[in-house]
């Protein structure tokens, strides 16, 4: 079987994390068919400061022979053309690519505007395609009335929606998209990076103190991962402690800076480690030497970060929203906590700290997210969507 992989959300040298488990998907997922790549950039119009900088595949993405077109986006007010533009954009690489690469299927990734233009453009060339779906597509757009019914048409339109939880399924059924559409698939976790490793072996790698509390951040940093909520949270933390507790936090974005602010003004700048993004080997590192991972956001699907986690023997505290608590399920893993309030995760995190936690049983949740079932969650859905008589 061939697949056309299309989505913003994958990466090149210029943004190697961007869609990083997209990538680790079809890698996995080449096992079973062979796959080709069309990644738009999205680009805002020179009116509006847009650029188009050249775009270089890693190298460990070149079997996918990822092309990167320029996709128009237009910020704000750009919810009844952004589709649009981007099914101008990937129009022309897709006809090209079908005289060369006869496929079968295409799977998208990222619901709007990625998946509404793909089923403008499939459905007008009787092209059988698959949708996943991986949380904000969802949680957010699905409150703006327009996207709304964009997106369930190109849902009811599709050979099946694959989801990252059984929330975000359940979210798009309310929505009025077809049961029988929707599929809930958890994202992997590479069980052979993220592993458990010697505590005090990882602190004196990353030059973390050995008796020190450690608390764990890694995501982007934007409002929806909340990360001011957790800087918040930490001071409280120390207040309640009386003793200092390191907070690395791991990612970047365009909260950064206003992370580290709020840090200094509140007096633990110098108790937060801000490490920016780091490559995966060295994340898990930092999760076998940490004592929990914290997740503060205000919404997900189900953050890869968890899982992870739990692989290497770490317990999270984190958000009670979207599909985390169908991961996060036993209190063994951690706990969960009401969003948006930084005195309740204080209090959380306080009294899960001192907690002596299973890491054998941790871990032994973590076996069942793996990138090999993924993958094959995924090929069985692109395998149905595929006409019989390819």
């Amino acid at each position: 079987m061939k697949i056309v992989f299309v989505s913003n959300l994958f990466p090149d040298t210029a943004e190697p994390y961007r869609g990083l488990d997209n990538s680790n998907l079809l890698h996995y997922l080449s096992r079973h068919c062979t796959v080709r790549v069309i990644s738009p950039r999205p680009t805002r119009p020179l009116a509006f400061g847009g650029k188009t900088p050249r775009r270089v595949p890693c190298l460990v993405d070149a079997q996918f022979e990822p092309q990167y077109p320029t996709a128009l986006y237009i910020p704000k007010v750009g919810s009844a053309f952004n589709h649009l533009l981007f099914a101008r954009a990937i129009r022309q690489p897709l006809a090209e690519l079908r005289k060369s690469f006869p496929f079968d299927t295409i799977l998208c990734s990222w619901i709007y505007p990625d998946g509404c233009a793909v089923a403008r453009v499939a459905r007008r060339n009787g092209i059988p395609f698959v949708i996943s779906a991986q949380g904000s597509d969802v949680h957010v757009y699905l409150r703006m009335a327009f996207r709304r019914r964009l997106i369930t048409a190109a849902a009811n339109a599709s050979a099946g929606v694959i989801t990252r939880s059984r929330k975000l399924a359940d979210l798009l059924n309310e929505a009025g998209v077809a049961r029988e559409r929707l599929h809930a698939a958890y994202n992997g976790v590479d069980l052979r990076t993220f592993c458990p490793g010697d505590r005090k072996t990882a602190r004196l790698a990353l030059g973390l103190s050995s008796d020190e509390p450690t608390i764990l951040f890694i995501g982007n940093f934007l409002q929806i991962k909340n990360p001011l909520l957790l800087v918040t949270a930490h001071a409280e933390l120390c207040r309640r402690m009386e003793a200092r507790c390191r907070l690395v936090m791991i990612g970047d974005g365009p909260l950064r800076r206003q992370a580290r602010r709020k840090a200094k003004s509140v007096g633990t700048l110098g108790q937060i480690a801000f490490v920016g993004r780091q490559p995966p080997a060295l994340v898990a590192r930092y999760m076998q030497a940490a004592d929990l991972l914290c997740v503060s956001s205000d919404n997900e699907g189900v953050p890869n970060v968890i899982l992870e986690a739990f692989a290497c023997g770490l317990p999270v505290v984190a958000s009670r929203v979207g599909g985390i608590p169908e991961v996060l399920c036993h209190d063994f893993l951690g706990c969960l906590v009401e969003p948006s309030r930084p005195e309740a995760l204080a209090r959380v995190l306080a009294q899960t700290l001192p907690h002596k936690h299973d890491t054998a049983r941790i871990i032994q949740h973590a076996q069942q997210f793996s990138w090999e079932a993924t993958a094959k969650a995924y090929f069985d859905v692109l395998k149905a969507a595929t006409p019989p008589e390819t």
